[in-house]
């Protein structure tokens, strides 16, 4: 049961390490992964530092009620992390460089995979918080393929550099991936050797969300994070299953592959039809960012009025969401159990309810 934790969820989200603790998710998940790390320069990098580090946390937004003092060696989430550790000693804490925005250096990185695997070493294990982390996740989007920017860095790029992490950071330590889940013929998938990394990393979470969305702003309307196909799918090989089915028929081993799950909806506007498949004239407005809102408002403002393809749908006025809810967690929970799935993945622990509800639906279907 692993999470992310974003690094800027501190500001306008106001979700800290704390809420982990108060909403019973600490007690339910088996890994945090703090996002994002940068890759600048081919190099592991500071993403936030006022906010890994620096931030000073009142006694009242602190894991264990202390206030962070100025002099105190340590502040921010990494310390609160620590903190949140000492309080559930079987929490491991990964963390994840690159993502979306901070993908572009794994190009580089690629072209001296030691220089790279050296760096993150050095920072990982700052003695100022080398006891916070007990792994490493490289979400490069994507290998060989296009994402923010395009890599061209071949086939073998995405292997290299795992496995250069892996002989500098030992048996012991945690290295992990999240990658592409475009299960189509010739798509992401088929760009890199994953079967050739997995042997290096101890899983894979091919990111089964974010199929489609409102960065196509006229539709047609169809669910984000599909399990299966349905009639009308928009575009072939774009579901979970899919993904799953291809990277087990590539020689991935099924208990290194994680499923994943968003807790968060993507929707449109100025769509007429309830079905899937419907017109819009543009992205649903959303608290922080056009077409997207997190679980937690979701589950109030537009409940969901229908399922298709193992997800849920919910159209409000002339707004159309997808989004899983505990029911369909559950469901695809099951799909990872019958699969021998190593469990599940999500993005991101602030979607969630005060009280944990999606996380406790993970853990009640993985049991």
């Amino acid at each position: 049961m692993v999470g992310y934790f974003a690094e800027w969820g501190v500001y306008g989200r106001n979700y800290h390490v704390k809420n982990i603790h108060t909403s019973g998710s600490a007690a339910k998940l088996t890994h945090i992964l703090y996002a994002f790390g940068n890759t600048t320069g081919g190099r592991c990098s500071i993403g936030d530092s006022y906010a890994d580090y620096d931030k000073a946390y009142t006694a009242a937004d602190s894991v264990d009620g202390v206030a962070d003092t100025w002099d105190q060696p340590l502040r921010g989430s990494f310390n609160q992390l620590r903190k949140l550790k000492k309080m559930y000693p079987n929490l491991k804490v990964l963390w994840s460089f690159g993502g979306w925005t901070w993908s572009a250096g794994f190009t580089q990185a690629a072209q001296n995979p030691a220089a790279f695997a050296d760096s993150c070493y050095a920072l990982v294990k700052d003695p100022r918080w080398a006891d916070v982390f007990d792994g490493i996740d490289v979400d490069w989007e994507y290998p060989n393929a296009c994402g923010l920017q395009c890599d061209s860095s071949g086939p073998n790029a995405f292997k290299n550099v795992v496995s250069a992490l892996r002989s500098k950071f030992g048996s012991s330590f945690l290295v992990t991936s999240a990658i592409t889940a475009d299960g189509s013929n010739g798509g992401k998938i088929d760009a890199a050797d994953y079967a050739g990394a997995a042997p290096y990393l101890n899983w894979l979470m091919p990111m089964t969300y974010d199929y489609f969305g409102a960065f196509n702003a006229q539709g047609p309307t169809a669910p984000h994070s599909p399990l299966y196909s349905y009639t009308g799918i928009p575009q072939q090989g774009f579901w979970s299953d899919a993904a799953v089915q291809k990277l087990k028929s590539k020689g991935v081993p099924s208990d290194k592959l994680l499923l994943g799950v968003g807790f968060y909806g993507r929707g449109w506007t100025g769509v007429t039809q309830s079905a899937p498949g419907g017109t819009a004239t543009g992205p649903a407005p959303g608290t922080y960012e056009q077409g997207i809102e997190d679980y937690k408002v979701l589950k109030n403002t537009c409940p969901a009025t229908g399922t298709v393809g193992g997800t849920a749908y919910a159209k409000c006025g002339s707004n159309w969401w997808s989004y899983d809810t505990p029911a369909t967690i559950g469901g695809k929970m099951t799909y990872a159990k019958n699969q021998g799935l190593g469990g599940a993945f999500f993005w991101e622990l602030s979607g969630d309810t005060s009280n944990g509800e999606l996380i406790g639906a993970i853990k009640g279907g993985l049991g």
